[in-house]
């Protein structure tokens, strides 16, 4: 503790010691702090994401790692795109007044439920659906359910429960990335995923079109 208190006080002194000053290093430009008599350049780095690289105690593990990731991969720019739709909707809902337009905007969000989501959700296998479903209330904070009896109706939003029922596919299912085991190495495969490039994250925005800190 006394040596923790000496480092933070010795930083402290530091830190009143030092002047901010505009700094030229190797011809750039840039900021610095000039601490008794020496200037020290610095600058600000890109803010970094640091994800565990995957660990599998046999070979099946790893296949099934490899399996969900390939999964997850084809699903979430599904789940992406109703977030995106959702957001869009939300926005135009809130700066326009005109029931007839409030009522097109609606319109098209239905459309692309029916036309896309739900003829894509169709095509897939039962675990990928079940995936996709997952990963809308992530992206939407609402289960597939609460979607389509909100933007269609409640006898189509039964309608698509009993159908994905057919094919062992819950389409009230919410998302755990803490509880549930499978979602919290859903949601460290994206991590991963963002971090390398491989998937373009969506950045949840509010009804004025500012962005907002994801849950």
């Amino acid at each position: 503790m006394k040596r923790l208190a000496f480092v933070l006080l010795f930083t402290a002194l530091g830190a009143a010691r030092a002047q901010e000053v505009q700094t030229n290093y190797n011809g750039q430009k840039g900021q610095g702090s000039v601490i008794e008599g020496d200037t020290i350049p610095w600058v600000f780095l890109d803010e970094i994401l640091i994800v565990d690289k995957p660990t599998f105690t046999d070979v099946e593990a790893r296949k099934r790692y490899l399996l969900l990731r390939r999964r997850v991969m084809k699903v979430y720019p599904y789940a992406k795109a109703a977030g995106e739709r959702l957001d869009s909707l939300n926005m135009n809902l809130a700066q326009e007044k005109s029931a007839r337009k409030r009522s097109k905007y609606t319109k098209r969000y239905q459309e692309f439920l029916e036309q896309r989501f739900e003829a894509e959700l169709r095509k897939l296998t039962r675990s990928e659906g079940q995936i996709l479903c997952k990963l809308v209330y992530r992206e939407t904070d609402q289960t597939v359910f609460q979607l389509v009896r909100k933007y269609r109706n409640w006898i189509t939003a039964v309608g698509w429960s009993v159908t994905g029922s057919w094919f062992d596919i819950n389409i009230r299912k919410e998302y755990d990335p803490v509880g549930n085991q499978e979602d919290v190495l859903i949601e460290k495969i994206l991590r991963r995923s963002f971090a390398m490039g491989d998937l373009s994250e969506r950045i949840p925005m509010d009804s004025k079109g500012n962005l907002q800190a994801r849950k």
